[in-house]
């Protein structure tokens, strides 16, 4: 019997960090499930951990490939997946014991559900709540503010074709992902609770951007998904009228008012 959620890790440099990763898998209130441990071309010594891991427990198990970044990683892990939903878990960060339960829970009742995430806890150099609201189509065409540690539907990254892989820079991989989801007719899920635990770095990632990096994969994604922006912009076009001729009557009222005050 297959699985039901494959939990994907994606490996780099995860040493010290993919320990207590895999130890919030294992203690999860939830037993259907396989974590795949994906070594990307990793210097260090994670290899050892994930061997101790796959002995403790048959569900766990481990793949090695050659460096290929966080998409690519990502994508050989779902490939491997023998479930019918994914949760990708970076290796620094902690899934909550209750998330996977609630998640499947959710999804095998509502089917028109292809994502369910949640908010999420600081730790590390920062902490403290992420709070990270209700699924907003607009919020999310600025920018991304849903992490990568959602339950989704193992369909939609076969239909999506998974994680972009050639992005100009790593970093921006979720971003592109949810707006491809948001092309289909699946819809997002919120849960008002704290679902996984984040890991906060001075050495993450998305902090090594500049400007120049930024604006290179926000051009890239605006130019993949235009189609998406197009859509949108006529209803924020005639919200952003509507603002001002509000705020125009707003302002004409109040200085109506104190001239009448002043004359009085």
């Amino acid at each position: 019997m297959n699985s039901i959620l494959s939990i994907i890790i994606p490996c780099f440099n995860s040493e010290a960090t993919l320990e207590a990763t895999l130890y919030s898998v294992l203690n999860q209130n939830y037993n259907d499930w396989e974590a795949i441990i994906v070594n990307d071309g990793s210097p260090d010594n994670l290899e050892t951990i994930a061997l101790n891991w796959t002995k403790k427990d048959e569900r766990f198990k481990y793949y090695k490939k050659n460096n290929g970044g966080l998409g690519s990683a990502r994508n050989f892990g779902i490939e491997k997946a023998t479930g019918s939903y994914i949760l990708p878990l970076d290796s620094d960060n902690k899934v909550r014991p209750e998330f996977a339960k609630e998640a499947v829970a959710i999804m095998d009742a509502q089917k028109e559900v292809g994502v369910v995430y949640g908010n999420s806890m600081y730790f590390g150099e920062k902490d403290g709540l992420w709070n990270v609201g209700a699924f907003d189509e607009y919020k999310i065409l600025r920018s991304n503010y849903i992490d990568a540690c959602a339950v989704v539907r193992k369909s939609l990254f076969d239909s999506i074709g998974g994680y972009e892989e050639d992005l100009p820079h790593q970093g921006h991989e979720d971003w592109d992902f949810w707006l491809s989801v948001m092309k289909t007719e699946y819809r997002f899920h919120y849960l008002k609770e704290v679902t996984f635990d984040y890991r906060v770095s001075n050495n993450s990632m998305i902090k090594s951007f500049d400007k120049e990096m930024l604006e290179k994969n926000i051009n890239f994604i605006k130019r993949k998904h235009y189609e998406l922006y197009l859509k949108a912009y006529p209803n924020l076009f005639n919200e952003n009228t509507r603002l001002k001729k509000q705020l125009s009557v707003s302002i004409e009222k109040v200085i109506i008012n104190k001239m009448k005050r002043i004359f009085k």
